[in-house]
């Protein structure tokens, strides 16, 4: 049985090509491999970010110096931060964030980029005399003074070394008075950087320092103040030249502020001018904008005891016994301050922290919390007995106890009696 339908029929005859089709089709295919070997190349792939332009390290470095020459040291910082991370193997750019790091008091990060800029070029002298410096701030002067040394050792006339040094034996000095000949470093090398160059910022600036030191005031206000005209925009130099106004000796109060409120201007996350503001302020009596200055100190820098201390001191003079000994138990007890910081307590001892102690057992005692004055005044007399401002302190303790409890039995249910001036 056979199929008819032509539909069907595998025997049926095939048709002629169309001459047009078969043209239309040779150019479609000649067009696309045209587009495939042409064009495709050419087309950044879809749904893939277009790369940008690749920006000169120099160029960030320009602008660095430019923010600096306006005063934007946070700006600055930010730009040499961005030359650093297009540029690695470039040691000065390193040494260039840390010596604006410095300006603005962040030592620990200024290191970190010293150290970096040690490791592409071990033989920078400035990155040594620089690490020096910021290592003299800290406190460590032993490190500071190796580093300095290695810094003139590279580099024997570079006054800028010796200014850095002099500074950090006048850090020491001033933090132990009693060791032997380090005045007299501090002042040799301020000599030595002046020889080199008299007239450098940082010439004049440890120049300032060491007659501060000295107590010659009158040429301390002349080198900071030459200092300042040579970089308006360090606000450690406003701070110095401030201390040096506020010097009891000297008494400029209101030249004093101003330095101070520059400081805090420039650099707004140093606590160190709103504490200063607040000892001018005590200095002269207004207690309460003294208060709101050493508040701000202690929100920049909650775990600085002396800040603690300061506060406590000025709610003290100004009778307010409750809350000075709220806050000045917090740094002789330890404890956590109403933002939730830890404060860790200071150990007695001779000088401002007896001051403290006494102070806070002193406004315990007008509490009528004598159980616990009576402690404070018994540890003065152990510990730091020696000395006479102390025991008169403990007994003027004990004094205001005994007038608490003759007042109590007496029926009177709070002291009322004046504060004796102490140290």
């Amino acid at each position: 049985m056979y199929l008819r339908n032509g539909r069907f029929n595998m025997k049926n005859r095939r048709r002629r090509g169309n001459p047009l089709r078969i043209g239309i089709l040779v150019l479609l295919i000649g067009a696309g491999f045209y587009i495939n070997k042409v064009v495709v190349p050419t087309v950044p792939p879809l749904f893939i970010p277009t790369p940008t332009a690749t920006r000169p390290p120099e160029s960030y470095v320009t602008d660095a110096e430019k923010l600096l020459g306006e005063g934007k040291l946070f700006q600055a910082v930010d730009m040499y931060e961005k030359a650093v991370q297009a540029d690695p193997a470039n040691a000065g750019n390193y040494v260039a964030l840390a010596r604006t790091q410095i300006y603005l008091s962040r030592y620990d990060e200024a290191l970190d980029n010293l150290g970096k800029s040690l490791l592409v070029n071990e033989n920078n002298p400035l990155a040594y005399a620089l690490r020096g410096w910021a290592l003299g701030f800290q406190g460590d002067y032993l490190a500071a003074i190796t580093a300095l040394r290695r810094s003139i050792e590279l580099s024997p006339n570079n006054s800028v070394a010796y200014a850095y040094l002099a500074e950090v034996y006048g850090l020491q000095y001033e933090s132990n008075p009693a060791i032997a000949g380090i005045i007299d470093e501090a002042i040799a090398n301020a000599a030595k950087a002046r020889d080199l160059d008299p007239n450098s910022l940082e010439t004049n600036r440890a120049r300032g320092y060491v007659q501060w030191l000295l107590a010659n005031y009158t040429d301390a206000v002349q080198y900071y103040t030459a200092a300042i005209n040579i970089n308006p925009y360090i606000a450690d130099l406003h701070i110095a030249l401030g201390i040096v106004y506020s010097t009891d000796s000297v008494n400029e109060y209101s030249l004093a502020l101003k330095e101070f409120q520059e400081a805090e201007l420039l650099n707004p996350a140093n606590p160190t001018p709103d504490y200063q503001l607040s000892v001018v302020y005590q200095k002269m009596g207004e207690y309460a904008t003294a208060i709101q200055y050493a508040e701000k100190a202690v929100a920049i820098e909650p775990t600085n005891q002396y800040y603690y201390g300061n506060l406590g001191t000025l709610y003290f003079r100004n009778k307010n016994f409750t809350k000075a000994a709220e806050i000045l138990g917090l740094i002789i007890h330890g404890g956590t301050s109403e933002s939730g910081v830890v404060v860790e307590p200071l150990p007695l001892d001779y000088g401002v922290t007896a001051s403290y102690f006494a102070r806070y057992g002193i406004s315990q005692a007008y509490k009528g919390e004598c159980g616990e004055a009576l402690k404070i005044s018994q540890a003065l007399m152990d510990t730091v007995g020696s000395d006479e401002n102390n025991v008169y302190n403990a007994n003027e303790i004990v004094n205001i106890c005994q007038d608490v409890a003759s007042r109590i039995g007496a029926g009177t249910k709070e002291a009322t009696a004046e504060v004796t001036p102490e140290p």
